[in-house]
């Protein structure tokens, strides 16, 4: 098969599809690679590096995109890639269709085949592609709102860790799950004082269970989020809804309950945010201030550390990628079923329930 790696495009996203370690595997597989002139630099891996592996280095997007069966690459496509996607032509990205009705609209349109590694889903319930990522963005949510928290940038002024005689920083995180341990783990390496919500008991016994005294769990309501925003500094919204828009457990109205200063950071702006006043920022201009709080919702958080995240994304998906190479996609995804949970729209056609739902669009608009 011909496979396309393109250089992401998106505002100060520098990570890649794949590392030449991930296309030398393709290769000695019998498949042909191609991927975009630079692709690489932003992660540390140069043209070269893809060379000395086998790789044909092409000299623009379009060519890439002419060129290959499979796209593999990390952010969803564009509005300059748009037109660029052929009927039947297989995507491999991080999607998340329902926080955005154009992309939505444009891959219907393109009546191209696309998987989405957020919704690849193993029999247990995990999901393998995003939780790197979501590794990722979880612990950097703590580097940046440790920064913001900084007077100069319109933070409290808190450090959170404290000093002898000063108490540590409060840190309250939204949601027990991938993002919100890894978050959980950074703040009380730091010695925060961390307090962690969700809806789930079950992850709470398991966050209970794995952490120091200084992390303590409560039970997520709309009643004791609102008690606890009134004494954190730092708030992290770590929601996931799978492959449906998170849900806005912070409204507008709340922010009058914080203090001046505060600051939250919500990684899951890629699904519409849970924070009503929230709206995606990128790496170049990360923050705004509403009501004397500081947002940070940087949408491609984990593109700010390009080489950990492409090495970490290539380790998950490359086993995805040589089954969809070596099989066809019909097949690999007729013989594993996670894979095929990926399965978002194809050729036209929604085949994921939560994205209609996300539209309004009901059952009607999904191709069983």
């Amino acid at each position: 098969m011909k496979i396309g790696i393109p250089k992401e495009i998106k505002n100060n996203e520098s990570r890649v599809g794949m590392t030449p370690s991930g296309v030398f595997e393709l290769i000695k597989d019998g498949h042909e690679v191609f991927i975009q002139s630079t692709a690489g630099d932003g992660s540390g891996f140069f043209d070269r590096d893809y060379s000395e592996v086998g790789a044909t280095i092409v000299p623009s997007i379009e060519a890439v995109y002419k060129l290959a069966d499979l796209i593999v690459k990390v952010k969803e496509p564009i509005k300059e890639e748009y037109d660029l996607i052929r009927p039947d032509q297989i995507v491999f990205t991080y999607f998340h269709f329902a926080s955005s009705k154009p992309l939505t609209l444009a891959m219907i349109k393109s009546k191209a085949v696309c998987i989405a590694y957020e919704t690849v889903e193993c029999s247990e319930g995990s999901l393998p592609l995003l939780t790197p990522m979501s590794e990722v963005a979880g612990r950097m949510a703590i580097q940046q709102g440790a920064k913001y928290l900084e007077k100069p940038i319109k933070g409290r002024g808190v450090l959170l860790g404290g000093v002898p005689g000063v108490p540590p920083g409060k840190v309250l995180i939204l949601g027990a799950g991938v993002v919100g341990v890894q978050a959980a783990k950074m703040a009380a390496g730091l010695g925060a004082h961390v307090t962690i919500m969700d809806i789930n008991m079950k992850r709470l016994r398991y966050v209970n269970d794995i952490m120091p005294n200084h992390v303590v769990t409560e039970f997520c309501s709309a009643f004791n989020i609102k008690e606890r925003i009134k004494n954190h500094d730092l708030i992290i919204g770590a929601v996931l809804i799978k492959g449906g828009k998170a849900p806005k457990l912070i409204t507008r109205d709340m922010l009058k309950e914080m203090r001046p200063g505060t600051v939250i950071i919500d990684v899951a702006v890629d699904q519409g945010g849970c924070i009503e006043t929230s709206s995606p920022t990128t790496h170049e201009d990360p923050t705004f201030i509403i009501n004397d709080i500081v947002h940070y919702c940087v949408a491609n958080m984990p593109g700010a550390v390009p080489y950990t995240s492409t090495v970490a994304l290539t380790n998950v998906t490359l086993p995805y990628v040589l089954a969809l190479a070596n099989k066809g996609w019909e097949k690999a995804c007729d013989e594993d079923e996670s894979l095929r949970k990926g399965l978002n729209i194809v050729n036209g056609e929604i085949v994921y329930q939560e994205i209609a739902e996300a539209f309004g669009w009901g059952a009607q608009h999904v191709l069983n």
